[in-house]
Formats: C-alpha cells, structure tokens, sequence
C-alpha cells in the first residue's frame, strides 16, 4: 500500500476495561477510541477470554468494533484469559513479534512489535508497558536497547515506542529513550503532561517516542467526560506527518 503522509497514532492503558465506576464495559472503550479517528493504536492492560459473551475478548471486540487489525502479545492468564498489550491499526500487519522483557521475581511484562509496511517504506511499531518497580525499569531501560528490540538489525524504518512506561520519577528509562530518539518524547507538545490517573491526575506514565522521520504536528491527552470515567489512565493522541529528510540520521544512534 502507499506510505500515508499523515496518521494519528495512540497509545492507552484500558485497564481490563474497567472504568472508574467498577465497571467493565468493552463497548465504552471502543466509543473512545472510535471518538479519536485513530489509526494505530497501543493498547495496554487487555483480557481476552475466548467462547464466552463478545465483549469478553475484548481484543477481537474491540477490533471489530472499529473495524481494525490486531495483534496481541499476552504475558499471562488472567482469570483464565489471555492479558497483555494489544495493536490496532487500519492497516494489515506486516509482522508481528512480541518480546518479553520480564524481570525475574517480577510480573511478566511484553514489549509488542509490530510491523506496518506501505511500499518500500516500513514503519516499525513498539508497544510496551513496563514494571512497577524501579530496579525492574532499569533492567527494562537496556533491555529495550538489545538486538531483538529497538537495536534490531531487520530494522529498516522509523521507529515508534508507545505504551504505559511507568517511568513517573523520569528514571533510566526515560533518560536512555530521550537518548535514543534525542527528544523528551512529546512533552513540548503538551499543555499538561500529568494522566494518572484519569480523573486527578498526578503523574506521567504515558509515552511514546518516534524517529526523526516522523514529525509530530500535535499532541494532547483525551479529557472527555467518558474518557475520564472509561479507564484509570487517558489516552494520549499524536498527530503525525512522515518526512523525507529528518536531521541526524534515521535511527536515533546515526
């Protein structure tokens, strides 16, 4: 297919579907994404449960509600479901490969790649959501950094590494990323960069961070009433453009 120019890209932790009500309610999630016009998607904090009501798998609800493509890297059961992080595009993958990137002694933790190619242009898609704990994220700080992630040689596209970071003290993680990609991820493109969580928020785990190539035009954090109550986390929307000649190189170590 042909390189889109422009796209909006999001990122959002959906936390099982359960919203700030005690309710799990699918069909909520997907009125908020479908009130964004996305068209790709980072998904975080998902349970699918085959066989059961369709808004129990709620990566395949979701997806057919929107009319996208997903795929899915699960790090464990969930009350008998597949949990993990979930990409959505309007795109058909190209690949698609998800990679732990666990602590021991730790909860499992994915990092989802996924792969969307338009001509001889590929743009390579990380959805992530790391630990809790701080030595845990700074295990996972150059664990990103390895061949099988954001240093992998079949890389041959602008990178995109979106999720649930929480990263609150700007630790290692941040630190190493903003190194990588030479940018704080968007925050100068943000009025208020605090999310967590929705309702009040205090702090900023939500991130994404992108290769030169891709310029983004616009960022903001979804504040709408429904949003507020559908999740614990808002998503965080990024408008951007592809670029032909961005400085310093393709990938943030040219």
């Amino acid at each position: 297919m042909t390189r889109r120019r422009a796209f909006r890209i999001v990122t959002y932790n959906v936390h099982k579907c359960r919203g700030l009500d005690g309710r799990v309610r699918p069909a909520r999630i997907a009125q908020v994404l479908a009130d964004v016009h996305a068209d790709v998607v980072a998904l975080q904090e998902v349970v699918s449960h085959e066989g059961g009501a369709a808004g129990d798998d709620q990566a395949r609800f979701l997806a057919g509600e929107l009319g996208y493509y997903w795929a899915m890297a699960e790090t464990r059961k969930h009350h008998g479901g597949a949990y993990g992080n979930v990409t959505l595009s309007r795109w058909d993958f190209d690949l698609v490969r998800p990679v732990d990137v666990s602590v021991r002694g730790r909860e499992r933790r994915a990092a989802l790649r996924t792969d969307l190619r338009f001509g001889d242009d590929v743009l390579h898609l990380f959805n992530v959501h790391l630990g809790t704990g701080p030595r845990e994220r700074r295990t996972q700080a150059r664990r990103l950094m390895d061949s099988d992630l954001l240093k992998a040689v079949d890389l041959h596209g602008p990178r995109v590494v979106f999720g649930d970071f929480n990263d609150w003290a700007h630790g290692l993680v941040t630190r190493t990323l903003t190194r990588e990609f030479h940018l704080t991820d968007l925050r100068q493109h943000l009025r208020r960069v605090r999310s967590y969580p929705g309702v009040l928020p205090l702090v900023h785990l939500d991130h994404m961070y992108l290769d030169p190539h891709l310029r983004v035009e616009r960022a903001f954090f979804l504040r709408t009433r429904r949003a507020r109550l559908a999740s614990d986390h808002l998503p965080l929307v990024a408008d951007v453009r592809w670029v032909e000649r961005p400085a310093g190189g393709l990938h943030g170590g040219a």
